[in-house]
């Protein structure tokens, strides 16, 4: 191949989400560090519980602030920069923790890494839009997903690793590092949109645009319907988006912010047994990630609606997360608890990302990170409530938390089938 405008890339669209997909891995990796490493944090530095959960509420605040702001963001700066702004922002965050000596630096290092890194989220799901068509999306999104399961499956025995050999402060160093790396490959493949991408193959071109992918040089703007915040929210097809991620994102969220202290206060683990063992959930979510949308395109495909598709989708996950959320309140010993976990984030993933695949099914893409970042925003306050309830919660036990968590999945389920109506692009309510 020659260089230059002249180079073509066959599947370019499966390089530009492995890269985001990468991304994800260093986002999990990054925020994970500090409830890997708490038990010997607290220690250092004199905390306790429940300075842990208000750097949790911290954390989970300015996160919901930054889903909305870097929904904007994107849609006004595009992916390309988008990304860029976030992870230069959310590694330098992480690496500071290093220099962090009390709860109130901590607090105000979380503040900045949960803003920033939030942007990885309505740029995913806005890269996706732009870069897949419909049938591919549900498939795309598992695999940005799968970033996240795979951050939290590497996040563990590496911080574990790293923090053997060299301590907690050199261990934030180290990981700030990754997202700095990440830019170098991220700049240089993605040039443009597939519109224009220098290197896209014309056949490649034809297979997204041709198939339901509005890009907004290829269609004239007076003819998309692009509805502002206030409007978004006047269509009950927001809501159901909005609604099921509320109800939904607290079982992810308990478990990557709780699941190492799950493990030290149940099952007396520490640093290294949580590293050996805290990993294996995420296997769980990572299949899930990848199922999901692999068989919601197979539905797709076989002549099933895309609505059907995501529902039916949704719908599985829940049945499978249900039963599981309620029998590890009851598991006896650690490995049982795991693998009971796996299912329930087996489930999650499997659920979540037909979710996250919606804003681009109902909206065109000058609307999709904004919706994106709403959902993520309303889901992330919702984690706010759950995450204050925990400390409160698990005096004796986590088991009260779990059934709690088992009652958002029929919610969820509910919020979407009675509001999401038929998966199809929303027009002007005056058209």
């Amino acid at each position: 191949m020659s260089s230059g405008d002249n180079l073509k890339i066959r599947g370019l669209r499966w390089f530009i989400v492995s890269l985001v997909a990468l991304a994800t891995v260093i986002n999990y990796i990054d925020r994970n560090a500090l409830a890997i490493m708490w038990p010997e944090i607290s220690k250092d530095i004199g905390a306790s519980k429940d300075d842990y959960a208000n750097l949790v509420v911290v954390f989970t605040m300015f996160y919901a602030l930054g889903q909305s702001a870097f929904g904007k963001i994107f849609d006004v700066i595009g992916t390309r920069m988008g990304f860029v702004a976030s992870i230069i922002i959310w590694s330098a965050s992480i690496a500071l923790h290093a220099t962090a000596r009390s709860i109130g630096a901590f607090a105000l290092l979380r503040s900045t890494l949960a803003f920033s890194e939030a942007g990885n989220w309505p740029g995913a799901v806005k890269a996706n839009a732009e870069w897949f068509p419909p049938r591919e999306r549900a498939f795309a999104q598992g695999i940005f997903n799968s970033g996240a399961s795979l951050g939290a499956i590497v996040s563990l025995p590496l911080i574990a690793w790293l923090f053997t050999l060299f301590g907690w402060k050199a261990t934030f160093a180290a990981v700030g590092v990754l997202g700095a790396l990440w830019i170098i490959p991220w700049l240089v493949i993605y040039k443009a949109g597939p519109a224009i991408h220098p290197w896209l193959t014309n056949k490649e071109r034809i297979h997204i645009l041709g198939a339901g992918t509005e890009i907004e040089s290829a269609v004239p703007v007076g003819q998309l319907y692009a509805p502002t915040m206030k409007q978004l929210l006047s269509h009950k097809e927001s809501w159901a988006i909005i609604l099921s991620r509320l109800f939904l994102d607290p079982i992810w969220w308990l478990f990557v912010s709780w699941l190492p202290i799950y493990l030290s206060e149940s099952f007396g683990f520490d640093v290294q047994q949580i590293g050996a063992f805290g990993w294996v959930p995420y296997v769980g979510a990572m299949l899930g990630a990848l199922s999901g949308g692999w068989f919601a395109g197979i539905l797709i495909r076989s002549g099933c609606s895309v609505g059907f598709a995501r529902k039916a989708m949704v719908i599985f996950g829940g049945l499978l997360m249900l039963p599981a959320l309620l029998l590890t309140g009851r598991a006896s010993d650690p490995l049982t608890a795991v693998l009971l976990i796996a299912v329930i984030l087996f489930g999650f993933q499997v659920a979540i990302g037909n979710i996250q695949t919606l804003p681009s099914d109902y909206f065109h893409g000058s609307s999709v990170g904004l919706m994106a970042g709403m959902s993520g925003t309303a889901a992330v306050l919702s984690v706010l409530v759950v995450t204050k309830l925990v400390p409160v919660m698990t005096s004796v036990s986590f088991a009260p938390v779990f059934v709690m968590s088992s009652l958002f999945v029929p919610l969820s389920i509910a919020s979407l089938i009675f509001l999401g109506g038929r998966v199809e692009k929303v027009t002007s309510k005056s058209e």
